[in-house]
């Protein structure tokens, strides 16, 4: 990157995992989509399908999940601070670990790179743990989720609700 006049900064693709189980679990996840969008120097490209899935290591109700392709020319950790400030905004609360949450915002992958610090693992170290996240992913990027990852998942509880019209911003999946 440059802070020179007539260098742009370099644009990244990044993968989000989005998920809720408390609330009105989908109009929080459409607003979260707006309020991503709006963040400087980030678009949402394109969201998967909405998923329902069961609580992984967790109780509670089941969360509706998607992933959202960005565009963005933050960095990873401006990223990670302002996603976890829209969690804030639409009243996420951390009183455990796998605790119900009206919102949850995850970097799940950022193109091609490996970040690893005290705060941010990228590529996320439980996705290939998870359907809710593999599904939606392979919506969007197929060859970012090998075929022996989505049978590892297959036992998990998770079903489609809704085509990628859900999301109100950006560009379908497909």
């Amino acid at each position: 990157m440059s802070d020179q006049p007539g260098f742009a900064p370099a644009t990244s693709t990044v993968w989000i995992g989005l998920g809720a189980n408390l609330g009105e679990r989908a109009a929080t996840l459409r607003a979260a989509l707006t309020a991503i969008n709006a963040l400087n120097g980030t678009q949402v490209q394109r969201a998967s399908s909405l998923y329902r899935s069961a609580p992984v290591d967790a109780g509670g109700p089941d969360y509706l999940n998607a992933v959202a392709e960005l565009s963005t020319t933050l960095a990873p950790q401006v990223l990670l601070e302002a996603l976890q400030a829209i969690e804030q905004a639409a009243g996420r609360e951390r009183p455990y670990c796998n605790a119900p949450r009206t919102l949850d915002l995850d970097i799940v992958d950022w193109a091609d790179a490996t970040i690893v610090t005290a705060t941010l693992s990228v590529p996320h170290p439980r996705m290939f743990e998870r359907a809710f996240v593999l599904l939606p992913l392979a919506e969007l990027s197929p060859e970012r989720v090998p075929a022996s990852a989505l049978h590892a998942v297959q036992h998990q509880a998770i079903e489609r609700t809704e085509g990628p019209q859900w999301a109100s911003v950006g560009r379908a999946a497909g």
